[in-house]
Parts: structure tokens; sequence; C-alpha cells
């Protein structure tokens, strides 16, 4: 599939790292670093706009290093890009660790897949149908 992409940042456009990877990297289009104190959040911009055709969408979901080592993760997670928005992508980065962070120019900071999506149809009822599960929601299979 092939998507129109325009790249005003000084980084070439996402890539997948290996064969079988989902997502690809954005990167920071920053011209100075931003310090992300504890708690803090910030807009990152990647200087990426994207057209997505009729029944796909991109998800912005964070870097999995990122969370691990430092406590950056993306704040709206799964943040979503519609096949109809045409602004820059940006990325709402949360430091929930302990220290401060930087984010350099440059630095990958979430990642993007981009998937299907299907619309659905309301259909009114009364009732639904019964399952095992029933109503029972968080927690209710247990934890092992």
């Amino acid at each position: 599939m092939k998507v129109k992409i325009v790249n005003s940042s000084p980084f070439d456009v996402p890539f997948y790292a290996t064969e079988q990877s989902a997502g690809m990297d954005l990167k920071a289009s920053i011209d100075a670093p931003i310090t992300l104190k504890p708690l803090e959040r910030a807009l990152v911009p990647t200087g990426l706009r994207i057209a997505l055709p009729d029944g796909f969408q991109a998800e912005i979901r964070p870097r999995s290093g990122l969370a691990a080592k430092h406590g950056i993760t993306v704040l709206n997670t799964p943040g979503t890009i519609d096949a109809d928005y045409r602004g820059e992508i940006k990325v709402i980065l949360v430091n929930l660790s302990d220290t401060p962070f930087e984010v350099v120019p440059g630095e990958r900071i979430a990642q993007m897949v981009i998937m299907r999506y299907e619309r659905v149809e309301w259909e009114p009822c009364e009732s639904l149908d019964e399952t095992s599960r029933g109503e029972g929601g968080f927690g209710s299979t247990g934890r092992k």
C-alpha cells in the first residue's frame, strides 16, 4: 500500500526496522532538547503529515524501550490519526518516572502502526445474547 507523506523534518521518513515489524518509529522534529520533568507532558512534533486511504487509520503507540528504561510513554495511547486528517502528526509524551528526561532532536519517541478499521451501524435492541461471562467486568476472570 502506498501512502503519501510530507516530511518537513530533517530526518528520513519512518521505516520498518525489521521484515516483520508492525510499527515504524517516529522521531522528535525539534530544534532544541525538551526536558520532561516527572509527571510533565509535552506535545512533540514529528514534522510529518500523511494521507491515509479510506478505511485505514494510524495508531501512535509508546516505544517499549522508552517506557521500560525511562518511564516515558504516549499519554493518549494509542493516539489515532484518522484518514481525513492532514495536519502534522504530534505525539503527547509524558514522563511517569521520578527523574527528568531529555528528549533530543531526532530521538525516536513513539511508533506508528497503520491498520484497517471497520465502521459500525448500530442496531438498537432491547437485550443482548447471553454469554458465559455475562456482565463480568474488571478482574472477573481472575489473575491466573
